[in-house]
């Protein structure tokens, strides 16, 4: 029977066909299950000292996702923030919890663990302070109505007046160099590794083909040179190192020279380019998902025709991800080997799942440990690192520390994928209101949320038949036009892609924002009259008009003569649950065609507010996100591979190039939605606007360079 008459007779999730122990046809699928109050209950503890500890469920990353479930844990049991103390937990100290993804922490586990800590606090109350947090406890969660904590909430929303949120969790920790992230782990007898690649992408077969390792071994910091079936990402087979000191392994990897044989074809940027041209797609009809379509004229002219192209872009975490490795073996288990693992993942249980898979171990033989991230953004979601630590550490009999260079962190993480746009908008010129008739959004792009990093090509061929939504996410327009059409193709790519902050949402809506105000300047409107004018969201309506107020709107920046200055408005809503509005202002040097953002101005209403600072924090995170996006971003391919190997091939927005950025917190009584990544819907296509308004011309290829600048200046 062939693989795909099975898989399409069976179903992906009940395949379980293995070739052999650690070898499965279908890779480990993540499970995410929806959180409730009764598995909250392993979250929160009263300890016989009378304080609280708190696992916090969500991975850390700099979102203060710990002190926004620090303070409403607090105000649900009754006590000060500080009678609460924050654990980073290990697999084994909570119940399976979902990947921290998509901005929904806030919104999947505030209920239940407030939900939790009501039952805690009436347990306590029935037998007495003293009492275990093992109590008979409630057998119906009380509604969020019910709630001391999120009443609290609602009402301080209603008076615009709140209690001064705690100091952000592990604060103190950070600003004094404890030990916090993977990397600072240490370990009695800890040994350090790393696993070497062809330097290719990891969607071309590739393994060693020949090394000098006698010369490696040689060196006296050499522990050893490792060779497993286990060592390999996608297509790419490693071979890995280890050494007594970080410094030394520089110089065994010189050493070891290795040779790699490589197969299949080569490609460059231009190749990629080819791949997800939407003007050969539309050519042909191979469009294959569409969110939307209703009909469209045939024939005749459009009042806006835009191609607008978005390139790769990288995760570029702070913190090149780290994790550690420790075997032993188990007196209660009659001797069987345990595994440890510190690790900064996204996604616990899923590095837990992985490692049981390749091991053949069951869940409770291994332990994974979370630490502070230095930065995820949803790049942290596959087990890669922590695989070659515990590759690496059992072959030695030690622990063994894993450390990616910034040079592997470009190379073998996946990308945010590069998508090619083509909007078609018909506007109708009316007496007393011009409309947009038609819209028709195509575009091709690469897969995110059925990442190459992790499917197959046979997979994801099945995946494809349902469509990627990560890649949809923000291409549906957000406002009212009777007749439109979203269609789009994700194309496997040489480079590997998948979640980046926002998924779709960053490129698409910048891509909408920016027809939007084309189709705006066609009928002659004011480009915030027009989004209101074809608004029928009332909340997403609130954002424009709050920001347009705080920005003064009208107060348009004039040009002069050496700089050109423009404004442009963009926003929209995301998920389809949190809602945001930006207005940007640019300056622009006539002599040298420099671009610069002056301000950027925000309003953000993500429904209930938990943490204010945190939510502003996350806002600002994302608006400079989006001035990465528009003037500064673009991953460099050549040779097969990704060509960064440091941040001077990956220019990033630097404290210089960000403006002042004005938040705006909308109050509501909504529930709480996300705040991770909503502003990418606006911020981007904002900045780019103002830099329309400013030189009268659309900038159609990102990022925006003031060669390109200068070019359309004397154009």
């Amino acid at each position: 029977m062939k693989r795909r008459h099975l898989l399409a007779g069976t179903g992906l999730a009940a395949i379980t066909v293995v070739f052999g122990a650690g070898c499965s046809l279908v890779p480990v699928i993540p499970k995410r299950p929806t959180p409730g109050a009764e598995d909250a209950q392993g979250w929160i503890r009263h300890d016989a000292d009378g304080r609280y500890t708190l696992w916090v469920p969500c991975t850390e990353m700099g979102q203060q996702i710990s002190t926004a479930l620090q303070g409403l844990a607090a105000a649900e049991l009754g006590v000060e923030p500080q009678a609460v103390q924050l654990r980073l937990p290990a697999t084994g100290d909570i119940a399976r919890v979902r990947a921290t993804v998509g901005s929904a922490s806030v919104q999947d586990f505030a209920l239940p663990l407030a939900q939790a800590c009501a039952t805690l606090r009436e347990a306590l109350l029935a037998n007495g302070v003293a009492a275990a947090g093992n109590t008979t406890l409630r057998s119906q969660p009380l509604p969020a109505r019910a709630l001391r904590s999120f009443q609290a909430l609602a009402r301080a929303d209603a008076s615009g007046s709140r209690p001064a949120a705690p100091p952000a969790g592990q604060l103190h920790a950070i600003v004094t160099g404890q030990p916090l992230f993977a990397g600072d782990t240490r370990l009695p007898g800890m040994l350090y590794g790393r696993v070497l690649r062809a330097p290719v992408s990891a969607e071309l077969d590739s393994r060693p083909s020949a090394m000098d390792e006698a010369t490696a071994r040689a060196d006296p910091a050499c522990i050893a040179v490792v060779r497993s079936p286990l060592l390999v990402q996608m297509n790419s087979l490693g071979v890995g190192i280890v050494a007594r000191s970080p410094a030394a392994l520089e110089r065994i990897e010189a050493a070891l020279a290795v040779q790699w044989q490589v197969d299949g074809d080569g490609f460059e940027a231009e190749d990629i380019a080819a791949r997800i041209d939407i003007d050969r797609y539309l050519a042909r009809g191979a469009l294959r998902h569409r969110p939307r379509s209703d009909a469209m004229p045939e024939g005749g002219t459009w009042s806006v025709d835009l191609r607008m192209d978005i390139p790769l872009a990288a995760h570029a975490p702070i913190e090149p991800r780290s994790a550690t490795a420790a075997w032993r073996r188990s007196k209660a288990q009659q001797n069987a080997p345990v595994l440890r693992v510190w690790a900064g993942t996204q996604d616990l249980f899923y590095v837990r799942d992985v490692l049981a898979r390749n091991f053949s171990l069951s869940a409770e033989q291994i332990e994974v440990q979370a630490c502070r991230v230095g930065g995820g953004f949803g790049g942290r979601t596959l087990c890669t690192v922590e695989l070659e630590a515990a590759v690496l550490a059992q072959a030695v009999g030690a622990p063994v520390k894993v450390h990616w260079s910034r040079a592997q962190e470009f190379a073998q993480g996946f990308q945010r994928p590069p998508s090619s746009h083509r909007v078609r908008a018909r506007v109708h010129q009316g007496r007393e209101q011009s409309r947009v008739t038609h819209w028709w959004h195509a575009f091709a792009s690469s897969h995110i949320l059925f990442t190459p990093a992790a499917m197959p090509p046979w997979m994801q061929s099945l995946a494809d038949f349902a469509g990627d939504s990560g890649v949809a996410r923000g291409s549906q327009l957000a406002y009212a036009v009777p007749q439109q059409r979203t269609e789009f193709t994700a194309q496997r790519l040489p480079v590997h892609t998948g979640p980046w902050r926002g998924l779709g949402a960053g490129p698409n809506t910048l891509v909408v924002e920016s027809a939007m105000d084309e189709c705006a300047r066609h009928a002659g409107a004011d480009p915030l009259a027009w989004r209101l004018a074809h608004t029928s969201d009332a909340r997403l309506a609130a954002a424009f008009e709050r920001v347009a107020r705080e920005a003064h709107w009208k107060s348009r920046p004039t040009s002069d003569a050496t700089t050109l200055r423009g404004r442009g408005i963009a926003g929209g809503i995301y998920k389809g649950v949190s809602y945001a509005a930006a207005v940007a202002d640019v300056a622009v040097n006539r002599a040298t065609g420099q671009v610069r953002v002056t301000a950027i101005w925000c309003a953000h209403d993500c429904g209930l507010v938990l943490q204010p600072d945190g939510v502003r924090a996350q806002t600002e995170g994302n608006l400079v996100w989006c001035l990465g996006m528009v003037l500064h971003e673009e991953l460099p391919v050549a040779a097969s591979r990704v060509a960064a190997t440091t941040f001077a091939d990956y220019p990033l927005p630097r404290m210089g190039d960000v403006p002042p950025l004005h938040v705006y917190l909308i109050d509501s009584s909504a529930s709480p939605t996300g705040a991770g990544e909503t502003a990418m819907v606006a911020g981007a296509g904002a900045i780019a606007n103002a830099l329309r308004d400013a030189t009268g011309h659309r900038f159609t290829r990102f990022p925006v360079r003031s060669g390109d600048v200068l070019q359309a200046l004397k154009g």
